[in-house]
């Protein structure tokens, strides 16, 4: 592994800016002889800023994009070359090149509508057109022109955002004054979607959210323009991709070339349209320039996207719960999800494909919650946070103007804890209900079926005329996804667990049509499954798309096993909703002035609300780091070292095209000079979570440098509490991608549109 030296402040100035610095001679200067201008002249800006670079504590925070003005001064210092208030408007560039792909990143990347996204992003979409003999999972693929490009997926969507709005008073005024916690709940609910109805009225190519920050105290009214085409045009093969697989997943050092390309397209007229052979590539309000160059270590860097979720502000029991209850139980039933998939893998066919990107899917989450947890276990994370609470208590107790602070965390405090009895009371319910895909596209179905009886203002989120055609178009890719052997084993798993339970015997035996007196084993479960699988006809797509227009009477006159479920759940499903929207009622009254009350205790500006699926913007150093006792690891891998790590067997198999152009050590313009090789990954300090796979990583002038796809084991419960001195994210470096694109796939009209030319 190459090493790059790790300078202190006090050394950078003269050893680590790359400027000059003094040079010692054999002799000494006279007394009274002139000195020469430059060694009179001091560091020079660059020097200082790279001095401040390295001297850096980051803070952490994905903060919100008019933040960033609040962080304008340091950035200048650290050495931004670009006006912080670039940085800070959501709908100019670079920020608006940043798109949301649903539960990924992606950025603009040419005035045709490309997108570079993350190689784990398109799982799906690969999978979606693979067969046994064309598993483009494994291949990956090139499009060879623009009518060669694959389609991504019915329901994959591009969303750019267009405009913010501050709605808090439209949210919260007069909320105090409902009694009943379930009407309170609802009135928010009704108010979301008034102002998301008026947000989307006749402008059927927007798509409008509501979104809260600071634990509801403050609400945003987002608009996104929806770009329903996307295809794929560019993604390397699955051993350039997924490089060190699950072994280096969360780990470093890394090889991994997680990158792929898509492109939106619209209808003739410009506007967002449905996939149709006469749509036209869409032009982007901006898209990002490359950076060549790169970085280097030291150097200020910046992740712009869409994170998904944080829990920095939770309460000491949250984070207490989370490491005792909620993780360990998760890690248990992922652990045993892994086995069914790896053994349905063995099975061939387009299930041991499905299975395999389950399983990729399955086994990140697994691996994330087991290192937040390993990092609970080895570090004081509980400690600090309860330490923190303390002295927020203190400090509330100081002054009595500051007395509904405390009320409001004691309360938010019972109010959890009443929630988590009554989770723990469900739990192997829930577990055995959503077990089941199909179950739950019945469940899904039945509720929307019951939801269209009322009129369309008081349906549910996701009910309403405005969600049909995205839930057309998740029918039919679920139609292409699901596979009924890897259903019904992991349905098997856990109805076989919760059959250990003597408790769920009161709603297992009916659930799966059982008398009172049989006996409630394995046997029994297959043999019921055996039944409702034989007996099922929902996993034909049109039988689904037919249910989103029948009545309830309809569906009670079902003879499908899973319909007639789902019909008989319902009530319990009902009840659930109800007592959610009472906890979420209850809490609008006290979670927001808890909020208020961590704000003004913490300086209130100096805090970014946690991650929420919202634009963030979060900047920071390339740099490594060091665990106690151990070597420090450097900030950078290289192309050589995936030869030297490959062993030919998944997940160390580097194609044989990449291992021969590695050989050749040709690397053209891609070198980076610190190191004479092309880079492959970096880390990052810059703080991001789940959400931001695919984020650009831009440079102090604003240019990609590179894609955020992982972070460090060592990192991950930095979503419960920023740990800055092993907190890394992990980047696949632009260099790179170019390359492989250059000399590997000869992907040379991807690199043209991209506006470098071909060297390789």
């Amino acid at each position: 592994m190459h090493r790059l030296p790790t300078c202190t402040l006090a050394l950078a100035l003269a050893a680590c800016s790359g400027g000059t610095r003094a040079t010692p001679t054999d002799e000494p200067r006279a007394a009274g002889e002139p000195v020469a201008p430059d060694a009179l002249a001091g560091p020079s800006a660059a020097e200082q800023a790279r001095a401040r670079r390295a001297a850096f504590a980051n803070p952490g925070g994905m903060w919100m994009p008019r933040q960033m003005i609040d962080h304008a001064a340091r950035l200048r210092e650290l050495g931004l070359e670009v006006d912080a208030a670039a940085l800070a408007d959501p709908t100019a560039a670079p920020l608006s090149a940043v798109v949301s792909l649903g539960g990924c990143t992606g950025s603009f990347v040419s005035a045709e509508g490309l997108i570079i996204t993350n190689h784990h992003c398109v799982q799906s979409a690969l999978q979606l057109n693979s067969t046994p003999e064309a598993n483009l999972v494994e291949t990956g693929f090139v499009a060879a022109t623009r009518a060669d490009e694959k389609p991504a997926g019915p329901s994959q969507r591009v969303y750019v955002a267009q405009k913010m709005t501050d709605v808090t008073a439209q949210m919260l005024e007069g909320l105090s004054a409902i009694a009943e916690p379930r009407d309170r709940g609802r009135e928010v609910e009704a108010r979301e979607k008034a102002l998301v109805s008026a947000c989307e009225q006749d402008r059927p190519a927007v798509k409008c959210r509501v979104s809260s920050f600071f634990a509801a105290s403050e609400w945003q009214l987002i608009e996104y323009l929806e770009l329903r085409d996307v295809r794929l045009v560019y993604v390397p093969h699955r051993a350039i991709g997924n490089y060190g697989g699950e072994i280096d997943n969360w780990a470093w050092p890394r090889h991994t070339g997680d990158f792929a390309f898509l492109r939106a397209y619209v209808g003739p007229d410009g506007q967002p349209a449905d996939p149709s052979p006469d749509n036209v590539p869409f032009q982007p309000p901006a898209h990002l320039e490359l950076s060549v160059e790169g970085v280097a270590a030291d150097d200020l860097v910046f992740v712009a996207g869409y994170p998904g979720r944080t829990s920095r502000l939770q309460t000491a029991a949250e984070a207490t719960r989370m490491a005792t209850w909620t993780y360990p139980r998760n890690i248990e039933k992922a652990r045993l999800r892994m086995a069914v998939l790896e053994r349905l893998q063995q099975a061939g066919g387009e299930t041991a494909i499905k299975a395999g990107v389950l399983r990729q899917s399955v086994q990140n989450v697994l691996e994330k919650q087991e290192g937040i947890l390993d990092t609970v276990a080895r570090g004081d994370l509980l400690a600090n946070k309860a330490a923190d609470e303390a002295a927020l208590r203190t400090w509330a107790a100081a002054d009595a103007s500051r007395a509904r602070y405390l009320d409001a965390l004691d309360r938010l405090t019972a109010l959890l804890a009443d929630t988590w009895a009554f989770e723990d009371e469900h739990e192997a319910w829930r577990d055995a209900v959503n077990a089941s895909s199909l179950l739950a596209e019945a469940v899904f179905l039945v509720r929307w079926v019951h939801e269209q009886q009322q009129p369309d203002a008081e349906r549910k989120p996701g009910f309403q005329a405005r969600d049909r055609s995205l839930v057309e178009a998740k029918q039919r890719t679920f139609t292409r996804k699901f596979d009924r052997t890897i259903d019904r084993a992991l349905w098997e798993l856990m109805l076989t667990r919760a059959a250990a339970e003597p408790a769920a015997a009161s709603w297992l035996r009916p659930m799966l049509g059982l008398g009172k007196r049989g006996k409630l084993d394995a046997r029994a479960i297959d043999q019921a499954l055996d039944r409702i699988y034989r007996g099922t006809q929902l996993d034909d797509e049109a039988a689904r798309l037919a249910l989103l227009d029948a009545t309830p009477a309809a569906l009670g006159r079902s003879k499908d096993p899973f319909v007639r479920l789902a019909v008989a759940l319902y009530p319990l499903v009902e009840a659930l909703v109800a007592r959610e929207e009472a906890d979420k009622g209850e809490a609008l009254l006290v979670a927001p002035v808890y909020a208020e009350g961590l704000l003004a205790f913490r300086g209130g500006g100096g805090v970014a609300p946690d991650a929420n699926s919202t634009l963030r913007v979060s900047f920071g150093i390339v740099r490594g780091y060091q665990l106690p006792g151990g070597e420090p690891y450097t900030p950078f891998t290289t192309a050589p070292q995936i030869v030297e790590k490959h062993t030919g067997a998944e997940p160390f198999d580097a194609p044989a095209a990449l291992r021969e152009q590695i050989a050749t050590a040709a690397w053209g313009p891609y070198a980076a000079a610190a190191l004479g090789v092309v880079p492959v990954d970096f880390l990052s300090d810059v703080d991001t979570t789940g959400g931001n796979s695919g984020s650009p990583i831009l440079d102090a002038r604003g240019r990609l440098v590179g894609l955020h796809f992982d972070r460090n084991k060592e990192g991950v419960a930095s979503e419960v509490y920023f740990l800055a001195e092993t907190t890394r994210s992990i980047a696949t470096d632009i260099r790179y991608v170019l390359w492989v694109a250059d000399a590997v796939d000869q992907a040379d009209h991807v690199l043209r549109e991209l506006g470098i030319e071909p060297a390789l």
